[in-house]
Parts: structure tokens; C-alpha cells; sequence
């Protein structure tokens, strides 16, 4: 694993060995409480403080104090450089990484062919302003994405939450209507509009505003919100919208869009059986309902084909990717056929939306993961680490689901009701921080593994026995 060099030393506090912050008056004041609470936690009532070395802590007592405490940290992790699938922290210990920045990183860190492309562009030119002027990176990268996804036109943001956002105001424009389906534990982003869509804990959403929208069953068939049974339940969930929702609440007529995750997430890793997107698509056919894919998280290989609607044989009508689509730099696109995208100049646009570094790291990964036969490289290796869980799922009962396409895979945890284990979940996800590798959670008791694509097959059965060994250590 060792694949760095020697991390220079670097002193983080003053002489007498203390932070100390400042006020206005320039009187001498105690950290805010809320802010302070994250390193306390870790170092009291967690301990993994005990697992970092002195830089580490030193960074992280700072960034309590200086950072805006609606940022939370499952553990902590001081990162300083990295490569492939290893990551490398400011003291020098090294971790296997299961989560590539959020399903990001699909190129692998550091890699060669994306740092090429950057430093080539750099050397250029670093921002022109694309919404005011014309460039040839954002428009190589954009015939590339309409080569692998079909799609004619492409619109360029910044975010997974700035391209929900920009398909929210295409679809309000060409329907002339103001109101959206979305679906039970969905996250779309943060932001007020994609926040609207959003379904998945309540604390992202209380005292906010929000676009009128009515959330559906999503087929979450390990915990049925219907209380039925795969397959005979006849894709009951996906049928709410014409059942219930077109009947009681929004007619078509009111209706721009339904918005729908592939794959859920953040809600948990929720992988629908085919029969339910192709109910959706149906539904918004037959009613002249626009379908937006939210590929934000799902996109660039991550399930095995470029887009992971192709699983199921679908086709939406606009498409938002982000995450992956940057290699590690802020990028977003909404991609659409040029019979929907065909506003006006000025309807939409941004600052560094098409940026020229974004565009030339974007298109570089994705011809990599082209050339390396990722789609089924990802599906072979999915496949695998699917199967060791499950096996391991035999020893232990609180593994109560393994599901997941390609390398998007989630682990639900449970108690012995079958009911969730938040609690165990994160206390696995904390010993697996110990054995140096990185998971985090998502939904209310899953443990999400998205490595890098490029992870290697000796990485991946290293870790699996390092999961292991936490998993023992919580018990079963």
C-alpha cells in the first residue's frame, strides 16, 4: 500500500501549544459549543482520536472552530494526498478507500491521464466565462456525452444540485406548469428547488420553503412501504402515481415533471426491480409528463453502463450527472433532446458553468474508463464484492439486505427485528475507520461501498477482510 512520499512535518498551534480565537474586541473567546462538539465527540465519547496522529488533531480541533458546524464527519480522517484507491492522511497512515469522494473519484485519485489533461489546459487557460463566449473543451466534452447517452443538447452547471435545479426550470418552462413528483427517501441536493424534491431526512428540509411537490412510494421492496411482496405486488409502489396521486392530489395537467434516482442514494442504496422504472416511464407517456433521471450519483460508469437507467431499458426525457462527470472538479450537466431544450437565450445560465479545466479533466476520465472497459470491469468486480457480503451476511444476522448494480452497493444493518441499527451501523463504520478503510453511511441503517472503478482486485479482497474484522469486533 505504500505509494507516497514522506509527509513533511508541519506545526499546527501556537507556542503555548493553544488555539485561540479572537472576537471582534479582540478579547480572547471560548470556541462556540456546537462547534467544538465534533472534536469532543471524537475524542470522548467515540475515542478515535486515539487512531489519528498529532496533525490530524490538530487540523481537525481547528476546523471545528472555523468551519460551519452543518458539516458533519463520521470519523476522523485528515486526508492529505492520494492514488488509485489508497488515500493518504496528513500523518502518514494510509486507508483503503470504499468511498471515492462520494462515488467521484471513478478515474481513480491522482490519475495520470486526468492530471495530463488539467495541467494542458492550465497552461492554456484556466476560465473564459463560457456562457459569454465559445471554447473547444466544454464542446469536445459535449459531443463525447451525447455520443455515450444519446442525448442531443447539454446544459453545464457546477453540481449534482444546480443540474436538478436547471431541470426543474427546463421543465416548468416547456410544460408551463409548476408542479413535481418525486419519491420517498429521494435526495436531489440542497439547494431550494432540488430541496423540494428532496425526501430523505427531515432536518435537510424543516424551516425551508419549498416548489409544490408530492412525493410517491419508491420501491424499496426490503422494506415495502405497501407492506407486499416482490414480484407479485405487480409494481403497486410505481402505480401510486396514477392510483392516488393523479386522482387526489396533482392532475397531469398541473404536473411538469416526475423526478426519480436510478438508484437511491442518499435514501439508502434502494436498487427498484426493472418493472418499476419502466412503470414510471409508462405513467409519464401515457400522461405527458416529463421523466427526469437524477444520474447525479449513478453516472459515468458507476452501475456498469454509462448511465445507469440502461439497467432497466429506460429512457428518460432530461438526464442530470454530476459527481463523477468532473474527475474531482466541480462540474454538473442536464442533458436533454433538442425538442425539450430549446429555450431562449438568457432563460438559464451561470458563471462557471462549461468551465474549461472541469471540461478537459471530464472528458479525459471519461475516455479512460472507456479505454480500460470499465462497464464490464464494474459489473464483474460489483458482482464479486456483492457475493462476499453475502457470504459474510450468513455469520452475521444484523446484516439484514446486500443489494446494489456494478459499484454502488449497500449493506443494511438491522437489529433482530429486522428493524434499522443506525447506531450499530455507525459503530461498524467507525471500526472499519481503525482497520484504515473508509465507508460511509447512507439511508437510515445502510453502509454504502462505492470505491474507486479502478480499485484493484487485491485492494478489494483486503478490505472485504478488514470489514470483516470490524464487523467482528461489533459483534453480531
Amino acid at each position: 500500500m505504500e505509494v507516497f512520499e514522506k509527509a513533511e512535518k508541519m506545526e499546527v498551534f501556537g507556542k503555548a501549544g493553544k488555539m485561540e480565537v479572537f472576537g471582534k474586541a479582540g478579547k480572547m473567546e471560548k470556541p462556540e459549543k456546537n462547534m467544538a462538539n465534533e472534536f469532543d465527540l471524537f475524542k470522548q465519547e467515540i475515542g478515535l482520536l486515539d487512531f489519528v496522529g498529532p496533525r490530524s488533531r490538530g487540523i481537525i480541533r481547528q476546523d471545528c472552530n472555523l468551519v460551519s458546524a452543518c458539516v458533519a464527519r463520521p470519523y476522523p480522517l485528515v486526508v492529505d494526498r492520494a492514488k488509485g484507491s489508497i488515500i493518504k492522511d496528513v500523518d502518514g497512515k494510509e486507508y483503503i478507500d470504499f468511498v471515492a469522494g462520494i462515488a467521484v473519484m471513478n478515474a481513480g485519485h491522482s490519475n495520470p491521464e486526468v492530471k495530463a489533461a488539467i495541467i494542458s489546459q492550465l497552461e492554456k487557460m484556466i476560465h473564459c466565462g463560457y456562457g459569454d463566449f465559445f471554447a473547444e473543451p466544454p464542446v469536445k466534452l459535449a459531443k463525447k456525452l451525447k455520443e455515450l447517452s444519446g442525448y442531443s443538447k447539454v446544459f453545464y452547471c457546477n453540481s449534482g444540485t444546480e443540474a436538478v435545479e436547471a431541470a426543474i426550470k427546463l421543465a416548468f418552462w416547456k410544460t408551463k406548469r409548476q408542479n413535481l413528483i418525486a419519491f420517498h427517501n429521494a435526495f436531489h441536493g440542497r439547494t431550494l428547488g432540488s430541496l423540494s424534491l428532496t425526501c430523505s431526512k427531515v432536518r435537510q428540509k424543516e424551516h425551508f420553503p419549498a416548489i409544490r411537490t408530492v412525493h410517491s412510494p419508491y420501491a424499496y421492496c426490503y422494506r415495502c412501504p405497501l407492506q407486499l411482496e416482490y414480484p407479485s405486488c405487480g409494481t403497486e409502489c410505481a402505480k401510486e402515481i396514477e392510483n392516488l396521486i393523479f386522482r387526489r392530489e396533482l392532475s397531469p395537467e398541473d404536473t411538469a415533471a416526475v423526478f426519480v434516482e436510478p438508484i437511491q442514494g442518499e435514501g439508502g442504496y434502494i436498487v427498484p426491480p426493472a418493472e418499476f422504472h419502466r412503470e414510471i416511464r409508462r405513467i409519464c407517456t401515457d400522461n405527458d409528463v416529463l421523466l427526469v433521471a437524477d444520474e447525479v450519483q449513478t453516472c459515468c460508469f458507476r452501475t456498469g453502463p454509462f448511465l445507469a437507467m440502461e439497467n432497466f431499458d429506460v429512457r428518460a426525457d432530461i438526464s442530470c450527472l454530476a459527481k463523477a462527470l468532473g474527475a474531482g472538479l466541480p462540474m454538473g450537466a442536464m442533458l436533454a433532446g433538442n425538442d425539450l431544450m430549446d429555450w431562449p437565450a438568457g432563460v438559464h445560465s451561470n458563471t462557471f458553468g462549461g468551465n474549461l479545466l472541469a471540461s478537459a479533466a471530464s472528458l479525459a476520465s471519461i475516455e479512460f474508463l472507456e479505454k480500460e472497459n470499465t462497464e464490464n470491469r464494474v459489473r464483474e468486480l460489483g458482482s464479486h464484492i456483492r457475493q462476499c457480503l453475502r457470504e459474510l451476511q450468513e455469520n452475521f444476522p444484523c446484516i439484514g439486505d446486500v443489494r446494489g448494480l456494478g459499484l454502488m452497493i449497500g449493506v443494511e444493518i438491522v437489529k433482530s427485528d429486522k428493524s434499522v441499527d443506525p447506531i450499530r451501523r455507525d459503530k461498524i463504520i467507525r471500526e472499519a475507520f481503525k482497520e484504515q478503510i473508509l465507508l460511509l453511511p447512507c439511508g437510515d441503517s445502510v453502509i454504502r461501498f462505492s470505491p474507486p472503478l479502478v480499485i484493484t482486485d487485491e485492494e478489494v479482497d483486503l478490505g472485504l477482510e478488514k470489514f470483516e474484522k470490524a464487523m467482528r469486533r461489533i459483534g453480531k
